[in-house]
């Protein structure tokens, strides 16, 4: 099943990123810190290039993610031109607070009264773009929300008389390249629940955790989980926590809907969906898979 969600407030919001990013000097990236790559919009990168903008790439909720994971994640950004990227939790004011100067490294030539360092916050939905703010600013100025899309216009703000800081609501891009990366956003709830159904995505998850994480599946849940593939894991909680419907059946709905908050909230513990290894393989079988699929077959060439 692809996973297509594109509001119709992110064909302006992407007009709007366009018109403001030739007056400003830093492109300021929140991915998230547990899937990167499948957190990146295409859009922003084609925006900033376009534009010849430095980009500051924050892997936003370092505090849920595999530490191991995200060092290889900042190795792999961190050796592409014009980009750093940093592993932080904008809930930490202390980190956020170390951002203006990464920034003003990347921009050397601004950051004076007659030439304020001019920054924008991009990224999709419900990566912490609010949160980054507010505390970049010491006080409650973007709403913060559990739910994708929050952020509906542009707003300026000005850090100090050397800087200001411009906020954008999240964008997503208009077709998902990678089913997987459907799923991996869908599971790290940066899209809406409208375009998704809970237990494909929890079974999404429990395949991949089921194969990286067997450990924390364990202990979280006190079953053991060898053998086990996704269906069996989710009917194993369901047994465990007693969710059932009418007439004994698993509750399954309930039980997808616990399994992601148990992921979205770090009570599992933490987890990385992907690595730059993992992506690479994925891209690679995707390819194949394309390849195959153009092939002409042998009936192609008969009468």
């Amino acid at each position: 099943m692809a996973i297509q969600w594109y509001p119709g407030h992110m064909t302006q919001a992407r007009k709007k990123a366009a018109e403001t990013m030739e007056f400003i000097d830093v492109v300021i990236e929140v991915l998230d810190a547990r899937v990167p790559e499948a957190s990146h919009n295409p859009m922003i990168e084609e925006l900033r290039l376009f534009r010849q903008r430095p980009n500051l790439k924050i892997l936003n909720k370092a505090d849920l993610a595999d530490p191991d994971a995200t060092q290889a994640w900042l190795h792999h950004f961190n050796q592409q031109e014009g980009v750093k990227a940093v592993a932080l939790s904008c809930k930490k004011p202390g980190d956020a607070k170390k951002i203006p100067a990464l920034c003003q490294a990347l921009a050397p030539h601004r950051g004076t009264h007659l030439k304020p360092l001019r920054m924008m916050i991009m990224g999709i939905p419900n990566v912490g773009k609010s949160t980054l703010m507010n505390a970049l600013l010491n006080r409650r100025i973007a709403k913060v929300g559990d739910e994708p899309a929050v952020t509906k216009s542009q707003q300026r703000f000005e850090l100090s008389q050397l800087m200001t800081i411009t906020d954008t609501p999240g964008m997503m891009w208009p077709k998902i390249a990678y089913e997987s990366d459907g799923y991996m956003l869908a599971a790290s709830h940066a899209i809406g629940r409208n375009a998704v159904i809970d237990e494909d995505v929890a079974l999404f998850l429990a395949g991949i955790l089921l194969e990286r994480y067997p450990a924390l599946l364990n202990t979280r849940y006190r079953i053991e989980v060898a053998g086990m593939d996704a269906v069996d894991l989710l009917e194993a909680i369901a047994r465990r926590r007693g969710y059932l419907v009418k007439g004994g059946e698993f509750d399954m709905e309930k039980t997808a809907m616990a399994f992601l908050v148990d992921y979205r909230s770090g009570a599992l513990g933490r987890i990385s969906l992907e690595t730059p290894e993992s992506r690479q393989r994925m891209m690679e079988k995707a390819a194949e898979q394309l390849a195959a699929q153009s092939e002409p077959a042998a009936s192609d060439y008969l009468d």
